[in-house]
């Protein structure tokens, strides 16, 4: 089996896609169909890794599936010429995250950061698939023997526990894999993709928190699904400071926020901080804003309304991810089956 040149990543399904979604993932995955195969996965059983509150239960989750597949084909993802699908209708992501999880060692899992953060300070009552998520991601990524993984930086570690695991494979199955004919390798040590200097959009609200869609306050971020006239009025209400924009990037320096809202226009109109600051710098916010709000409606209603457009028509949604499902499964199967024979397992076929 030759290792072709392949992108995959996932996005959970828990609502409220917000322009942190977009700028800091779904902006790259568009682009990176102009050079790359790509698989793009709704990740939905790594959502059930969180209490059910956080989800929404069964009638939410299958809603924001599709909410998050209406978002790529919005933005620009063409799900004829790549794969989207979700992550539960192809069984082998689950049976080769078993096998991970024997390569997997213990103590990697412990020092991952993000269980540790998500879990709290009660990780005895956190589930067992937030401690072992990280095995399932190597499984989604190293089931398609993936090359390449657009990651944020709060990913980073993950990736690197799907390259030690693969490796770990490799070493283990080193014979088996040789003498099914797989060469030295079987599964690739996947690569970071780190895009774009806005890969990190911040709060509305506070400058210095990460954009969520977990914050209680609606306005610290402008949702996919917001209307022109939300996205106006969130813009407006964008915490700032006093003094006026500065004229070079290093006069970003200690001001959060405003080093936040710059750099959302730099990303949304393709341009440097350093340039959007020649053109507005030394000016006032309220001038600046009304730049952002016209900027952001244009780049965003178009979205809002195709999903919008698309959600209302949930049986052609589904289409588009069976579809996908099933080219997925087509190189999932065929992965699954080489990697039974260099396990060992008797197997029909």
């Amino acid at each position: 089996m030759a290792i072709v040149e392949r992108v995959f990543s996932g996005v959970q399904p828990t609502g409220n896609l917000h322009l942190g979604n977009y700028l800091g993932a779904i902006v790259n995955f568009v682009k990176l169909q102009e050079t790359h195969n790509c698989l793009y996965c709704v990740v939905d059983m790594h959502a059930l890794t969180q209490p059910v509150e956080v989800w929404g239960g069964p009638t939410e989750l299958a809603r924001n599936t599709r909410e998050v597949t209406a978002a790529f084909i919005a933005s620009g993802i063409d799900p004829k010429k790549h794969i989207v699908f979700n992550q539960s209708q192809v069984h082998e992501h689950a049976e080769l995250a078993w096998i991970f999880n024997c390569v997997a060692r213990v103590g990697w899992l412990n020092r991952m950061t993000q269980f540790k953060e998500k879990a709290g300070k009660d990780r005895e009552a956190a589930s067992v698939g937030l401690y072992d998520y990280p095995v399932l991601m190597a499984a989604d990524i190293l089931l398609y023997r993936a090359t390449d993984v657009p990651v944020g930086d709060d990913q980073k570690q993950h990736l690197e526990l799907s390259r030690d695991i693969a490796q770990k494979f490799n070493n283990d199955f080193g014979d088996s894999i040789r003498s099914h004919g797989f060469g030295e390798v079987f599964f690739p040590q996947p690569e970071p993709l780190i895009t774009g200097p806005a890969t990190r959009v911040m709060s509305l609200r506070d400058g210095t928190k990460k954009m969520s869609k977990s914050d209680a306050s609606d306005n610290s971020r402008i949702n996919l699904t917001d209307d022109a006239d939300t996205i106006a009025q969130k813009i407006r209400k964008a915490k700032t400071d006093p003094e006026p924009l500065p004229s070079e990037e290093k006069g970003l320096e200690a001001r959060p926020e405003a080093d936040n809202l710059v750099g959302i226009y730099a990303a949304l109109s393709g341009r440097s901080k350093s340039d959007v600051l020649g053109e507005f710098g030394g000016g006032q916010f309220s001038s600046f804003k009304n730049a952002l709000v016209e900027l952001c409606v244009a780049k965003l209603s178009p979205i809002a309304s195709e999903m919008k457009r698309l959600v209302a028509d949930p049986s052609h949604v589904d289409s588009i991810l069976i579809d996908g499902a099933d080219r997925a499964r087509a190189i999932a199967a065929e992965t699954m089956k080489a990697t039974k024979d260099i396990v060992g397992f008797v197997r029909k076929g």
